[in-house]
């Protein structure tokens, strides 16, 4: 496989290199952060996050959210005070450029990929792990998650542990977005490959075990990308959006990735008992996040309802929304499929460009009330995937409330539930925030009761936190 440099490519003017998108390369400890406000005493454990953050200066291409080295972010709170960590997740390949000091890996659209005089056989001529996306903990296993490959181990003080196969049940790995059903402990994951079987899902208990291997899901015949799913009771609903692998094309100076609206959207409801697939579709739109998905009527019947960020087309890297001569639309959508009948309905949520949405995780397959995604009010020139806004919505009020950043940068919120409290509406949302005007960086705590009244606490972060993606709260 021949390398090569995206034409034009200049690491210095990229922008999702550049501002609140700035790489870090320190890692720090830090106890007894300065914080505004209270901390609330009920939040007792850890929230942290992972991120796209190049160790190095990247050559060959830069393609965001896929590329760069995973660094988690950790902010241990206790008995109202706060502490900090970030460490890189140390891939072999990391540690391979670590050893030399620079890059040698290119980004996925370059297929820069060292040789064995440089790596040694095991490395060489292969892609670079990049677990950089989101970081979960199942089964007592902190986990890196990649987009699909397999997730890395770390251990409680966020030093990598190394590559997790569990035990040997998923070697080609997982995606980036499993989903834990809070009612059986179950993590259900999916992996898409350039290889067939080119989808497949599993089941993990909840010891660790994997229950159901790599099962394939048929009539997906040739490579596709796949974000992020959701569940429900039934089923595991994946949404196949007409993007297409294309190594071919990317080897002949194209995309990596082909976007193909003639070919439409697919949704596949795949029953977790194992039975047959059931499929709906409908015209072409791209998913990156969802945010839930349930079960709407008798017991193992019904349609399946589905709340996801819906975009008119896919978009990567620096693409510019405003600058398109098609320009791309997203929104907050909620769809009604019909298992037996095939059918899809899409109804707008609201059409405020929004992304990154959460819900109170032990809602995750059941219906819920409220979910919270970062978004964008009128102000400054925002990078794609820069909010300088919170956002809430209340499902059974059908109501709307915002917190209006100024010149914090937010991401994505998590909720942290008041313990001792089912219910979805008490407890606080946690985000990492940083100032566009100097570079700091805050982690913020807002109340679930009042979310529009903005953060009760700000910890200030000691070094600056490069907006970055996906995040857990794991309580004491």
């Amino acid at each position: 496989m021949s390398a090569r440099t995206q034409p034009g490519f200049d690491p210095t003017r990229v922008p999702h290199l550049l501002g609140s998108f700035a790489p870090v390369t320190e890692e720090v400890d830090a106890i007894d952060l300065e914080v505004t406000g209270d901390i609330p005493s009920s939040l007792d454990g850890l929230y942290v996050r992972n991120g796209p953050n190049p160790r190095f200066t990247p050559i060959g291409s830069y393609l965001y959210p896929i590329d760069g080295d995973g660094m988690l972010h950790g902010v241990w709170l206790s008995e109202g005070r706060a502490r900090y960590r970030n460490r890189f997740v140390r891939t072999p390949g990391l540690l391979a450029e670590e050893r030399v000091g620079h890059a040698l890996w290119g980004g996925l659209e370059s297929f820069v990929l060292p040789g064995p005089d440089v790596v040694g056989p095991e490395l060489a001529n292969e892609f670079k792990d990049l677990p950089d996306i989101n970081v979960v903990s199942h089964a007592g296993r902190l986990m890196a998650l990649a987009e699909s490959a397999c997730p890395f181990r770390m251990d409680d003080e966020l030093e990598t542990v190394g590559r997790e196969d569990f035990g040997g049940a998923l070697p080609v790995g997982i995606t980036a977005h499993p989903k834990i059903d809070p009612v059986t402990g179950e993590m259900v994951v999916f992996c898409y490959a350039l290889e067939a079987p080119y989808l497949t899902w599993s089941i993990i208990d909840p010891t660790g075990v994997v229950i159901r291997k790599a099962t394939p899901v048929e009539g997906v015949d040739e490579p596709m990308m796949i974000h992020d799913m959701a569940l429900t009771k039934r089923y595991i609903v994946l949404v196949l959006s007409p993007v297409f692998i294309d190594l071919e094309g990317a080897m002949s100076g194209g995309s990596f990735l082909a976007w193909r609206p003639e070919r439409g959207t697919r949704v596949a409801l795949i029953p977790r008992d194992g039975g047959r697939v059931r499929w709906a579709s409908d015209e072409a739109f791209w998913l990156w996040h969802t945010v839930n998905a349930y079960d709407d009527g008798p017991e193992g019947e019904g349609d399946v309802v589905l709340e996801y960020v819906q975009w008119s087309r896919l978009t990567v890297g620096s693409a510019s929304a405003a600058s398109s001569a098609d320009p791309v639309r997203c929104n907050l959508v909620r769809a009604r499929i019909d298992p037996v009948a095939g059918r899809m309905a899409r109804t707008d949520i609201d059409d405020a460009r929004v992304e990154l949405p959460r819900i109170d995780d032990r809602r995750i397959g059941r219906r819920h009330r409220f979910l919270a995604l970062a978004a964008r009010v009128e102000g400054p020139d925002l990078l794609p995937g820069e909010f300088n806004a919170l956002r809430w919505y209340d499902t059974e009020t059908n109501t709307a409330s915002v917190w209006p950043a100024g010149d914090l940068s937010v991401g994505e919120p998590v909720f942290a539930p008041e313990p001792g409290r089912p219910s979805d509406e008490r407890g606080h949302w946690l985000t990492f925030a940083t100032d566009r005007t100097d570079g700091t960086s805050w982690f913020l705590v807002i109340p679930a009761e009042d979310p529009a009244s903005g953060p009760v606490a700000r910890v200030r972060i000691p070094v600056r936190v490069p907006l970055g993606l996906h995040g857990s709260w794991l309580p004491t």
